[in-house]
């Protein structure tokens, strides 16, 4: 009875998905549990609102509501659906407390128009009309409380952040015009969804290896230079945009890095993220070897890849293209910057020094982004310290 309870709670602490042929036991309880498939035609309003129920059970903080698919009719479903929430949530009668999606949407575009027929761009308000300006507070107000209160939602919490901070700054100018006699947003509370853990995606040693046999690397410059160049050196995508012949110093095999290109502009040297991010960078003799061919006749001062308009979206293609071809996890160019830190920290290197070479701010950016792989590197040395003391008795 002892292990069969055990069984049982491992079961249910455990359990993520659950696939529904029939219908769910009514003994049937996973905490954690956090998708239903359902593979049938639309249940009762009784069997929808028990079967949603087994996997909305708040569980911790990242498991706070959760989500259903279904295969069969998803007309009818819906309809089911909202039926079951109707007679659930108000005796039989009225309306549902939750809003669909497209209400949610449609209410927030058509708000997001008026305020635009108003003001196009934030940058604008500022020349509008007093008039204009009294208006726009109050679309500006209506947008705002959607934003927070139905759009967050269905949004992280720091995407509708950063919208809400955006439009913020229009009405404080409203509000030092004396257009508005107080700020509607400084007690606003913003709400969204949980943010999903996010995984970095970065290529082990051999399946770097692989990717890069695989370039064509002609006798000039290409994208697949440039994916050798930030594989090789761990640049940011507009870091290595912005290199040009001179940034190259082959007798003491370093590379400068003191700009970046604004490939989402109209393009043109921009400064570097921060001031860490200005750095020397050592490079291997292949790479001096190999760059000092290719760029010999090119101007000093302009940028090697860079061959009219630039999008990230067509070497992340190319890039792409190339993972498959090698059958190989399918990775970004920024990924490739986060396969370098990855492959330093493996091999040893210390994060001060990975900090350096990535041009983060501090070593605390480092720590942040790569702490799995820094708790996998600690597990390894508390089995190293284990055996070392072992070693002494």
């Amino acid at each position: 009875m002892r292990i069969r309870n055990s069984c049982m709670l491992l079961y249910t602490l455990y359990s993520r998905l659950v696939i529904v042929v029939d219908r769910l036991l009514t003994g049937f309880d996973a905490p954690c549990l956090s998708t239903l498939f359902i593979d049938r035609q639309p249940m009762s309003s009784h069997d929808i609102v028990q079967a949603f129920s087994r996997s909305n059970r708040i569980f911790d903080k990242n498991k706070r509501y959760g989500q259903i698919v279904t295969f069969q009719s998803p007309k009818k479903f819906k309809k089911a659906v909202d039926d079951a929430i109707k007679l659930f949530s108000a005796g039989g009668t009225g309306e549902a407390l939750t809003q669909d999606w497209e209400e949610v949407e449609t209410a927030f575009v058509v708000a997001l128009v008026e305020m635009r027929g108003v003001a196009e761009v934030p940058d604008v308000v500022p020349t509008l009309t007093k008039k204009q300006k009294k208006l726009f507070a109050v679309k500006f107000q209506r947008f705002d409380s959607l934003l927070l209160n139905d759009y967050a939602l269905y949004h992280e919490r720091q995407t509708t952040m950063d919208f809400h901070h955006q439009l913020k700054g229009a009405i404080l100018d409203a509000v030092d015009e004396g257009l508005i006699d107080r700020d509607p947003t400084r007690k606003a509370i913003i709400k969204g969804k949980t943010p999903r853990e996010k995984k970095l995606k970065y290529l082990n040693q051999f399946e770097l290896h692989t990717l890069l046999s695989n370039l064509d690397l002609k006798g000039e410059l290409n994208w697949d230079w440039f994916i050798l160049l930030v594989a090789k050196t761990g640049m940011r995508f507009s870091e290595a945009l912005a290199i040009t012949p001179k940034d190259f110093d082959f007798a003491h095999q370093s590379l400068s890095i003191s700009k970046t290109w604004d490939y989402k502009g109209k393009g043109g040297f921009l400064p570097t993220k921060n001031r860490s991010s200005v750095r020397k960078l050592q490079i291997d003799w292949q790479l001096v070897i190999q760059f000092s061919e290719l760029i010999k006749g090119l101007p000093e001062d302009a940028p090697i890849f860079v061959k009219g308009e630039v999008y990230n979206s067509t070497v992340n293609d190319i890039l792409a293209r190339h993972c498959k071809k090698s059958k190989i996890p399918v990775i970004s160019v920024h990924g490739l910057r986060h396969t370098h830190a990855s492959l330093l920290l493996f091999a040893g290197v210390s994060i001060a020094s990975v900090a350096r070479r990535l041009g983060h701010a501090s070593m605390t950016t480092t720590q942040k982004t790569y702490l799995h792989i820094i708790q996998e590197l600690e597990n390894k040395d508390v089995d190293l310290v284990m055996r070392s003391l072992s070693s002494l008795s």
